[in-house]
């Protein structure tokens, strides 16, 4: 797949910061590489497009989203193949999803020219910043804010599209331990659980302080009325091996993110010959399952997190301890598999890499 080259005005920055990273100790989202992407939307149409170097943007007090919470965003990851060209995960379908956060926030939708050729070029001329080693990646930020100076409850008029990109080691570099929650909730149906808007981020923090302060690295939420059906974790989807097969909630009512990886995951899973269910799934269930043994594995699935092995599952009283990792025949399979097409060491068979 192929689009026209978009005319960009490019300034480049005068000395690059990369000698900030330390390959040895790449950490998630901490620097942020030498140039950026923005473009404009005003007057019902968007502005060309710039990258110029990586800075602080100057905003009103008044700014829309900074009251109103009109922001979404996107999360993508570039890689090097062993040849040493750029390669990005999947972007097409990030764009989609991008333009369906939009639509159910009153946003403009970002074309496909200026979010994968504004993509390709910005990442073609930072291709310095794409780290080498395992586990490491460029990870990519798209977003976009409501930005008129207007303090007064209606769609914004205008928006700022930008793409930062920052290069990145795991997000967790350990199993992680999860606590069940049927307290505070993420999502309704008719919600905007299914988009990557800010506001889904912002209401879980104080959820999330609170799980972690007693022990846990993040909370896996459960749907708004009977508090059982299990949803997503707060970074990323989640599935589990229940005896034979392989369970993930489905995203039937719009209360959680359809998954890149988790889309990924389900089709490599399939061809490979596992049953993957996806519906309706009950933290009653689970916990069935662990009693009588079959609970075998519990993962979850981003392209932050990429696969993130989940160690122990607490549910109010109840804390169910997985088996240990050296038995997991999925999440382990996935994990390399996962990494040998993004990395190029394996032959694309689903048009999923767009190559610099």
């Amino acid at each position: 797949m192929s689009v026209a080259a978009l005319d960009i005005n490019i300034t480049k920055i005068s000395k690059s910061r990369i000698n900030e990273v330390d390959p040895a100790n790449i950490q998630f989202g901490k620097v942020y590489s030498d140039h950026m992407l923005v473009a404009c939307y005003e007057n019902g149409a968007w502005q060309q497009a710039e990258i110029k170097p990586y800075g602080d943007l100057s905003l009103s007090p008044a700014t829309t989203f900074m009251h109103y919470g009109q922001a979404i965003f996107e999360g993508i990851k570039a890689y090097k193949d062993p040849q040493g060209n750029p390669i990005i995960f999947r972007p097409y379908d990030n764009w989609k999803r991008f333009n369906r956060s939009a639509e159910r926030m009153a946003m403009p939708a970002v074309p496909e020219e200026l979010f994968i050729d504004g993509l390709r070029q910005l990442i073609d001329l930072d291709r310095n910043w794409i780290p080498t080693s395992e586990d490491t990646s460029l990870y990519i930020r798209p977003f976009m804010l409501a930005v008129d100076e207007f303090i007064g409850v209606r769609p914004a008029e205008k928006f700022m599209f930008i793409i930062i990109t920052s290069p990145a080691g795991p997000y967790y570099n350990k199993p992680v331990s999860i606590y069940v929650h049927d307290e505070y909730v993420r999502a309704f149906p008719g919600g905007i659980g299914f988009t990557k808007a800010a506001g889904n981020y912002g209401m879980s923090m104080y959820p999330t302080q609170k799980v972690k302060e007693m022990g846990y690295d993040q909370i896996l939420w459960t749907d708004g009325f009977e508090h059982k059906y299990v949803q997503e974790i707060g970074t990323m989807n989640v599935f589990f091996v229940l005896g034979d097969k392989v369970v993930t909630p489905d995203i039937a009512q719009d209360t959680i993110l359809e998954g890149v990886t988790r889309d990924s995951v389900i089709t490599l899973l399939r061809e490979k010959g596992v049953t993957v269910e996806e519906r309706p799934l009950s933290i009653d269930e689970i916990e069935a399952a662990y009693k009588a043994g079959q609970l075998k594995e519990a993962f979850g699935t981003g392209t932050a997190a990429s696969i993130a092995p989940i160690y122990a599952l607490t549910y109010r009283d109840d804390k169910m301890e997985l088996p240990p990792l050296t038995e997991w025949e999925n999440a382990n399979w996935l994990k390399k598999e996962l990494a040998d097409i993004r990395y190029g060491r394996k032959t694309d068979t689903h048009n999923w890499l767009v190559r610099i």
